[in-house]
């Protein structure tokens, strides 16, 4: 069963993305999500209304666009109400596991809009004369961003959690904290480990 087409960030997702979570306090959130999983798009559509402008003011940051922002904030719905099932209350919190799902969703958009840009770039250093050869540059730059991929995904999930929000996302350790439901300690702690092993990581393969 797929939840009704109607629902969309609309009004309920302003571009600051700070308002509080809505009047389901977030104890009732991992209730909810249980409820979703049953198919009931009454949970569904209260869960929305929870938590859509914190959702949606993730994905603003992330992506910087309003357009690919809603759009984000649409799938990540989608796949809330697709995969509910999977939410294991053990590893976390209901709002942690939300914004997990949208940051990912965002840093996907990002990596889908620059692919694209560079594909038109490439298109149009390939048809416009080069006053000089660029490619060692190309190379060079294509082997760091090689490096940084792999060196993420050699982090745990929740380094690169903390490491992808508070590099990629633009967010203080404070805000990395309270998104990931964290204490500031363990966040900063997280953050600091997650960018040691990239270091080293990416020192070996230099």
């Amino acid at each position: 069963m797929e939840p009704g087409p109607d629902r969309g960030p609309g009004p309920a997702a302003p571009a600051g993305g700070t308002e509080s979570a809505g009047p389901t306090e977030p104890a009732d959130l991992a209730g909810l999500i249980r409820r979703c999983a049953r198919g009931d798009e009454d949970a569904f559509a209260t869960l929305y209304d929870a938590t859509s402008p914190r959702v949606y003011g993730l994905a603003l940051r992330v992506v910087r666009n309003p357009a690919h922002a809603e759009e984000v904030t649409q799938e990540t719905y989608l796949e809330i109400w697709r995969h509910s099932a999977r939410f294991d209350a053990g590893r976390g919190s209901a709002l942690s596991w939300l914004l997990t799902l949208t940051h990912r969703r965002a840093v996907d958009r990002v990596r889908s809009v620059e692919a694209a840009t560079r594909r038109d770039d490439d298109y149009q250093q390939q048809t416009e004369p080069r006053a000089y050869d660029t490619t060692a540059e190309q190379a060079h730059r294509g082997l760091d961003a090689q490096r940084v991929r792999k060196a993420l995904a050699g982090l745990t999930e929740t380094q690169r959690q903390a490491v992808e929000l508070a590099y990629f996302g633009g967010y203080t350790h404070t805000e990395v904290a309270q998104l990931l439901d964290l204490p500031l300690g363990t966040a900063k702690t997280r953050i600091r480990d997650g960018l040691i092993r990239l270091r080293d990581t990416m020192g070996v393969e230099r």
